[in-house]
């Protein structure tokens, strides 16, 4: 089996190939790595390293028809990370948010098809719903994307299912919560706040602080992934649900505690635009494939903030960077 993951040197892209490599799915064993992935800013070799060596990679874009021409081909199972994910990047400037996201998508769909792939997975997000005030949706919850990253995932994922229905391409859409876990880029709100916080800096907290997520562990979230790669039905979606919805002001006061940091770090910022409120994910129907979470939130919590201590090398140059 040869399997091709895009975007695969990005936080959750290489969380899945290191767990494949490294014999975490079992249908999977002894499959064949490509990973394809264009290295910005948030995407790296390092997250690789542990698996260095395995895998086969190319240094590309999704939106490069004829790259994907060359490296699709052979492939059985294609699995679709790639993407620009940070919302107040999108705010900012909107235009590679569609370009990779819906472009990108619509090219990788069609080579795809081209090649006769057996098994596509389009990989997205709980933000393509907008906001909830309360319960949970379901896979049938319409689209009211708010923000122009979620706006393009929405996209990408209508194209995907277009080219479920229209050519029969065996694509299936999963949608998740807010991920957390190592190697993930400190821009993220964790990563952001932890990394802050071990330096003796001030966490920057948005509004009121009362906005709600549903976080999962990127481990639940990628075997949620490879479940609907191996027996999801094509052109349906699967959501993979959290373990834990917290408001963003119950989450940093878990980060200080579990740093020892001082409250008066939290420094209040102005509100950003168009800020959702709340997500919630009903996911009986990964549930009813057998899918469960296993990673308690103050369990995994308490791991990744260890994880970013014991780890500066990884994040401690990110930072330098963006500063």
């Amino acid at each position: 089996m040869k399997v091709l993951v895009t975007g695969g040197a990005g936080f959750i892209g290489s969380h899945y190939v290191r767990t494949l490599l490294s014999g975490g799915y079992p249908a999977f064993a002894g499959a064949s790595v490509t990973v394809l992935d264009r290295l910005t800013y948030a995407g790296s070799r390092a997250n690789l390293a542990p698996v260095e060596g395995r895998y086969a990679f190319v240094h590309g874009d999704v939106c490069d028809a004829a790259l994907l021409a060359e490296v699709v081909p052979g492939h059985d199972v294609v699995v679709h990370f790639a993407a620009e994910s940070h919302v107040d990047r999108s705010i900012d400037g909107a235009a590679d948010f569609v370009r990779t996201n819906v472009l990108g998508t619509q090219t990788l769909m069609e080579a795809c098809l081209t090649a006769g792939v057996g098994r596509v997975v389009q990989v997205s997000t709980d933000e393509v719903y907008g906001s909830i005030e309360t319960g949970s949706w379901d896979e049938s919850a319409p689209l009211a994307p708010r923000s122009p990253y979620s706006a393009s995932k929405a996209g990408g994922d209508m194209i995907a299912r277009a080219y479920a229905v229209t050519h029969g391409l065996p694509v299936s859409v999963t949608r998740c919560g807010n991920n957390y876990g190592p190697y993930q880029y400190p821009e993220k709100v964790i990563p952001l706040f932890v990394t802050n916080l071990i330096e003796g800096r001030p966490v920057p907290l948005y509004g009121d602080g009362g906005n709600v997520r549903d976080w999962i562990h990127v481990d639940d979230h990628c075997r949620g992934i490879q479940l609907v790669a191996e027996v999801g039905e094509p052109g349906e979606v699967y959501h993979i649900a959290g373990t834990a919805e917290l408001t963003n002001l119950e989450l940093t006061r878990r980060l200080i505690d579990l740093l020892g940091a001082a409250p008066e770090l939290v420094e209040r910022v102005p509100d950003r635009k168009g800020h959702d409120r709340r997500y919630s994910l009903d996911d009986r129907r990964l549930r009813a494939l057998g899918y469960a979470p296993r990673v308690p939130f103050d369990e995994g919590l308490a791991d990744t903030v260890q994880w970013y201590l014991d780890h500066p090398a990884w994040w401690k140059p990110l930072r330098a960077g963006r500063r």
